[in-house]
């Protein structure tokens, strides 16, 4: 579904990401694991366009999408649900669902309303509120709600943990098991909490200052004793 083939990429004269390659393949849960500042971030922005790759290739699909505009790419399949949620604080829950269709077949809109309300039945109860008003689990999975909502073949989320209590971050985590499960969605996640990410992913990668360090089962990273010296001791939650 998804590759990435000796990716550079960064801002302005700094350069975060040094060669990275990674396969995502259809089906799969993958998560990307790593320190603050190892780049994980701006891989994702740079899957969707934002930045430009410098060197390297993003294949979806087979098909290169390296150069494409950001609202091509979203068109071919990928929606991405952000570090921070960014949703819109001043748009209803209901709006806020719309304006992740606004790619998607206007057909098809009651039918992917009624699907991301059953995976939140609490957005159901909050459809006429304010985004901005809902608690942060609420608007996280408003975020990955509206992300479902453009029908994505990949799905990517960034640090959906982030901030979450950690009753939350497990009914966040059954969510995004749920729609690999049950709707056949890829996924590639990008998470500081490696225990949860990598006992979720089928297979995983250790981002180290731009560059894959490791690579593996899930199982097998999180019995790796460097991986859990670095990521794990005292952070299982």
């Amino acid at each position: 579904m998804l590759r990435i083939e000796g990716l550079k990429s960064g801002y302005g004269r700094i350069q975060a990401l040094h060669g990275v390659d990674i396969e995502v393949g259809q089906g799969e849960i993958v998560a990307l694991v790593g320190a603050n500042g190892a780049g994980k971030t701006t891989l994702l922005m740079t899957l969707c366009g934002n930045p430009r790759a410098s060197e390297g290739r993003v294949l979806l699909a087979g098909e290169d999408i390296t150069a494409l505009p950001t609202h091509q790419i979203i068109r071919r399949g990928l929606a991405h649900s952000p570090e921070g949620r960014h949703i819109f604080p001043r748009m209803s829950v209901y709006e806020n669902l719309q304006m992740g269709a606004a790619v998607s077949d206007p057909r098809h809109f009651d039918q992917d309303l009624e699907r991301v309300l059953a995976l939140f039945p609490r957005l159901k109860e909050r459809l006429d509120q304010r985004g901005g008003t809902l608690s942060g689990g609420e608007q996280q999975m408003l975020a990955i709600g509206r992300a479902l909502m453009s029908r994505p073949k990949l799905l990517l989320l960034d640090e959906p943990s982030l901030g979450l209590a950690p009753l939350v971050v497990r009914h966040i985590f059954e969510i995004i098991a749920a729609i690999s499960r049950d709707q056949g969605v890829t996924i590639f996640l990008v998470e500081q909490n490696a225990f949860h990410a990598l006992k979720l992913a089928h297979r995983g990668y250790v981002l180290v200052n731009g560059k894959v360090a490791l690579s593996g089962s899930g199982t097998d990273l999180l019995a790796n004793p460097e991986i859990r010296a670095h990521y794990l001791d005292g952070g299982a939650s």
